[in-house]
């Protein structure tokens, strides 16, 4: 019953997350009925706040009740992000992207990069409060503990499997979208849960620079170096290599093969 309860609190945790950016979105569109660049950034910083506070309770899962738990789990929040974000991503890589394919310009870019790490930034505080009340047992003394990195290999290695995945991740994201696939969203999110699951035991598995940075820059295990080469140089350099190799003639070809089978 101990476990039951635990992970019962730690679900209301992560709901709680999701209904109050769902409020600040909703209090967002009264504040701002057309789209302004105010508004864009607004929504970039709860995006990423709700990936943050609910990524901070998926620890807790994690370490209690298994990675394959924490899998699904993720799997349905990534799901749910996909159908209220709109076009927030709370990643910094997706707006690197835009600029390399002309669709963005570099003041707007960095602009909703700052956003996003704010909101990031504003999740520890609230995140060390819901565990210093020790609801459950699951988390008792966590709120003030020295937290510890999740890389489990060397820094080099560790950036390559960031970037790889974040590059295979977007490239597969791109592809179903493109090609119209039937619950996309659902293939999308299921492929991001297992390589993050794959790279769990060795990175982390984050894929993202603005969640690692929230979640653990600081943190002991690795030097700031070392982290922005793994969280941030890796999965942007992954990110960017996905725009030319998904237009390269071996991914599109693979994409018309999936078009003419959805046809």
């Amino acid at each position: 019953m101990g476990a039951l309860f635990g992970l019962t609190v730690s679900t209301g945790y992560i709901i709680l997350s999701c209904l109050i950016a769902w409020w600040a979105r909703k209090l967002a569109d009264k504040v701002w009925p057309k789209s302004t660049i105010a508004k864009c950034l607004f929504l970039e910083g709860i995006a990423t706040w709700e990936l943050c506070s609910t990524c901070f309770e998926l620890i807790i899962v994690a370490d209690n009740y298994g990675v394959l738990t924490y899998g699904l789990y993720l799997f349905l929040l990534t799901i749910w992000w996909s159908q209220v974000w709109g076009d927030s991503s709370a990643c910094p890589y997706t707006h690197i992207e835009e600029i390399v394919e002309g669709g963005q310009g570099p003041a707007v870019v960095v602009a909703k990069i700052l956003a996003e790490l704010a909101g990031g930034a504003l999740t520890f505080r609230y995140a060390q409060y819901l565990w210093s009340l020790e609801v459950t047992i699951n988390h008792r003394g966590r709120a003030y503990e020295a937290c510890t990195a999740d890389l489990q290999v060397p820094a080099l290695i560790g950036a390559v499997i960031e970037g790889l995945a974040t590059c295979l991740c977007r490239i597969v994201s791109r592809a179903i979208s493109e090609v119209g696939v039937p619950y996309g969203y659902v293939a999308d999110s299921f492929f991001g849960t297992a390589m993050v699951l794959a790279a769990f035991n060795y990175s982390g598995g984050y894929f993202n620079p603005a969640l690692a940075t929230g979640l653990k820059l600081g943190c002991a295990g690795h030097t700031t170096t070392q982290f922005g080469l793994v969280y941030w140089v890796g999965p942007i350099v992954g990110a960017v290599a996905s725009v030319f190799l998904y237009r390269g003639p071996f991914v599109q070809g693979l994409v018309k093969k999936m078009s003419r089978k959805q046809d």
